[in-house]
Order: structure tokens, then C-alpha cells, then sequence
């Protein structure tokens, strides 16, 4: 039976939902893998729209889960929907919405609230002993929603502040380069830089794609 791994997307591009290169990165490691994907984002209006062209903000408005279905394909459920006995592992990739559209991490730090959709899914593969990988700021939600009671081992590469962040969650932070991952055995928990560092799709891939891999071993 193929494993089958959730992938929580948080809108559509790197200033204001999920990083699309990340993403996909992410679904083509889990395809190579012969996994079954499910892709979900929670069914809410984005914090902010950015005019990716010229980096500025927009007056639109926008939906996560409307916007992650362009990185699907369409193929995506209402997160709160989703049951944690649908998938065998759980994947977030990054960009700025998971920081924004997930979790207040961007603005609040280390008093950081995260979407109850997500939360509950992230709490729960944790409590079923499920893989957990958490892509460049991605990280950042899970100490928000673990850190005070299993302090994972997480990796956002080597910024200081965010580092700090994690750590004042209650979760502990390892330096790691774009290429490499950073795993938590106790917790099940796998994490990776990505564009936290960059600084190309040809570094970023070769990290995720390990990451992906730990995960789905973990399994």
C-alpha cells in the first residue's frame, strides 16, 4: 500500500502564501516516492495580498484555500475537514503565508496563534506518532503548537532572531545549510531550510527532497 502523506499548503506564492517552488518540490519528492498526496489549506481569508511582480501590497482579497488550489491542481480539502487518520505523515512546506495565513509567527514570535485547523492536525500526527516535516519558516508553526510540551529539534537554517523565536516556544534550534535537514527522532519530526537560505531551486530541491525522504523513512 502506498503511504499517503498530507501536505498543508497556505496559499499561492512566497510574499503572502506558500512558496511555490517549495511546494512543488515537496509533491514531486513525495510523487518519486510513489506516496499518495492529499493537500489541504484551511478555508479563510489571507492577511495580505502581494503584487509578486512588484512587491507591493494589494487591495484584493484573497482565500488560502482558493489560492492553494492553483499549486494542486485542484486536488485539495478544506483542512478542517481532514481527519489525522487520512494520512500516515504530515508535510508544511514554507513561504510567507505560513507564517501569516497558519500562524501569527511573523507578527507575535514566540506568542505566536495558529489556525485551529492546523494546530489540531499538527497536535494530533504528533500524538499518533506520525512524521511531521516543516519546510524553511514552517518550523516556526510547529513550536508553536509543540514546544512547550515535546520540544522538538528544529531547523530554520541560521537566522538568529527566528532561531530565538523557536527557542522561546520551548522548542530547541540547530544551524543547518540549504542542502542538508535536521531531524528530531524522538518527536518524528524533520525539518529543512529551504529559501530561509536559498540561494537557488537547485539547493533548495536538494534539501527538501532529503527532508522528504526522512519523513516518509519515519513512517
Amino acid at each position: 500500500m502506498p503511504r499517503t502523506i498530507g501536505v498543508i499548503l497556505s496559499g499561492c506564492g512566497f510574499k503572502d502564501g506558500a512558496e511555490i517552488h517549495e511546494s512543488v518540490l515537496t509533491l514531486l519528492a513525495l510523487d518519486k516516492l510513489g506516496c499518495r498526496i492529499v493537500c489541504m489549506a484551511p478555508n479563510i481569508d489571507q492577511l495580505r495580498v502581494v503584487n509578486h511582480l512588484t512587491g507591493q501590497e494589494s487591495n484584493e482579497k484573497r482565500n488560502v484555500l482558493v489560492e492553494s488550489a492553483r499549486i494542486a491542481r485542484g486536488e485539495i480539502k478544506d483542512a478542517a475537514t481532514v481527519k489525522v487518520d487520512d494520512f500516515d505523515a504530515l508535510i508544511l512546506p514554507g513561504g510567507y503565508g505560513a507564517a501569516t495565513n497558519l500562524s501569527t509567527f511573523a507578527k507575535d514570535g514566540a506568542k505566536a496563534e495558529v489556525n485551529k485547523d492546523v494546530a489540531r492536525l499538527v497536535k494530533e500526527a504528533h500524538a499518533k506518532g506520525k512524521p511531521i516535516g516543516a519546510i524553511c519558516i514552517a518550523p516556526g508553526i510547529i513550536a508553536a503548537v509543540l514546544g512547550k510540551t515535546a520540544h522538538p529539534l528544529l531547523t530554520i537554517g541560521n537566522d538568529q532572531g527566528t532561531a530565538k523565536n523557536i527557542e522561546a516556544c520551548g522548542a530547541k534550534h540547530e544551524s543547518c545549510a540549504v542542502r542538508e535537514f535536521v531531524i528530531d527522532k524522538k518527536n518524528k519530526i524533520v525539518s529543512t531550510p529551504a529559501y530561509m537560505l536559498g540561494p537557488s531551486i537547485a539547493h533548495v530541491a536538494e534539501g527538501i527532497e532529503k527532508c522528504v525522504r526522512e519523513v516518509v523513512a519515519l513512517i
